[in-house]
């Protein structure tokens, strides 16, 4: 028991020795270490301290450096400056010399500035420089010489800018032909023959051109046919007088005109009333046109019976004359009855559409009325959405209104003459059978009573 008792002791303290001998190790080793890693890192503060030290002292150096060259750059800065005061001194001096040699020809070139730059303003919207080109450019040049004031005009330009105001005032008055570009609506491009009406107008081929920034193009309508007319017989004219319609303001009065609603655009503004009015229209002339054809050719049958001895039942006046040759035996009484009763039988074929072309007439302006009114409805309540801001936009909108009213009156008179000679011709024919019918009566009356 005691032997087992000093094994289990002997191991302890072996083992205890074992661990505070390893113990005793690492502590050591650690130590080691941190005095090692404490010298490294003196050695590194040393160097950067050295490298520090030899910066700084190159530092200084090229700040000395820097201060030298700063120093040298101040005295030719200060060496410059008066280099630049004494060249604006001797510029000064040259300009004052420049203007006292200048004299009165300063005033001169200020004057030649001065046409210079209204000349151009004018050739460049004249209708002359549609012919003569290249002008703007001279006289352009001419404006930058003269106002640079170190250059002076020649002779030759003073004289071309004198002959260029002369020429400009020369072809105001001519009226000339000349080919020329010309922008078409297609946008097309055409060299045709233009004809230039002073600085007023210029036309092609009988149609009104425009001329905007050096380009003659096509107007994008036209004004009436009785100016159209008139620029084509000035194309024609070779010497002489010729009627044109001249626009003395250059375009104005010829945009105005160009705005004015043609006959299409009317009837568009009547919008459905107005083409109403005009199909009954249109019924009412064919009526007269049938009633006139029918009228005529009865007349002229009526008047070839009169003088022929035949009674023919082609016509009215022979169907009444008919009836008489087959009642000769007859009393007056009855035949004259017999003759009321042929008579009316005429009268509808002689009298038909009348009434119908008369109503057309009355009823024509009633419609017109009707689509004014409508009209003038919808445009106060364009009024009432949007307002009174636009005077024009409302007088357009009471202009088109009032287009239905004007196609009515249109349609109405005519139609009271047409009414009034158809029913002439028609009441011409009824009056010569009803003579000649009281003529038969009468002759009929005579012979019964010698008999």
């Amino acid at each position: 028991m005691r032997n087992l008792i000093k094994i289990i002791v002997a191991l302890t303290l072996s083992g205890l020795f074992s661990v505070a001998t390893a113990q005793e190790t690492n502590l050591d080793a650690l130590l080691e270490i941190v005095r090692q890693g404490k010298v490294n890192e003196t050695a590194e503060y040393r160097q950067r301290e050295a490298e520090f030290t030899g910066a700084q002292d190159r530092q200084a150096g090229l700040l000395a450096e820097s201060q030298a060259s700063q120093r040298a750059e101040e005295r030719r800065s200060d060496q410059l400056e008066a280099q630049f005061q004494s060249n604006d001194d001797q510029l000064a001096e040259l300009e004052q010399d420049f203007t006292n040699e200048l004299g009165a020809l300063k005033e001169v070139l200020g004057v030649l500035q001065l046409v210079s730059g209204d000349t151009r303003s004018r050739l460049e919207a004249s209708l002359t420089s549609t012919q003569f080109e290249g002008r703007e450019e001279f006289i352009t040049n001419l404006i930058q010489k003269t106002s640079s004031g170190t250059q002076l005009p020649s002779i030759e330009e003073i004289e071309r800018l004198w002959y260029e105001v002369q020429r400009e005032m020369t072809e105001q008055g001519r009226v000339v032909t000349f080919d020329r570009a010309v922008k078409m609506n297609d946008g097309s491009e055409v060299n045709v023959p233009v004809t230039r009406v002073g600085i007023f107008n210029i036309a092609m081929d009988g149609k009104y051109l425009k001329y905007e920034q050096g380009l003659v193009a096509e107007l994008d309508s036209q004004p009436e046919a009785r100016y159209r007319d008139s620029a084509t017989g000035l194309q024609d004219a070779t010497s002489g007088f010729a009627a044109f319609g001249l626009d003395p303001s250059r375009g104005s009065i010829l945009a105005l005109l160009i705005q004015k609603p043609g006959i299409e655009e009317r009837i568009e503004q009547g919008g459905t009333i107005g083409n109403l009015i005009i199909i009954v229209g249109g019924i009412g002339l064919l009526l007269f046109l049938e009633r006139v054809i029918y009228l005529s050719i009865a007349s002229g049958k009526v008047k070839g019976q009169i003088r022929s001895e035949t009674v023919s039942e082609n016509n009215p006046l022979g169907r009444v004359l008919a009836v008489h040759e087959a009642n000769r035996g007859a009393d007056v009484e009855t035949l004259e009855l017999k003759i009321d009763e042929a008579i009316l039988k005429e009268m509808p074929p002689l009298e038909r559409f009348l009434t119908m072309i008369k109503l057309i007439s009355a009823i024509a302006p009633l419609m017109g009325l009707l689509g004014t009114v409508t009209g003038m409805i919808e445009t106060f309540q364009a009024m009432t959405l949007f307002g009174t801001g636009d005077p024009q936009v409302m007088a357009g909108g009471i202009s088109a209104a009032l287009m239905t009213t004007v196609l009515g009156i249109c349609v109405a008179l005519p139609m009271l003459f047409l009414h009034s000679l158809v029913n002439g011709m028609s009441m011409k024919i009824v009056h010569t059978i009803e003579e000649q019918s009281a003529g038969i009566i009468a002759v009929h009356a005579e012979q019964r009573g010698g008999a």
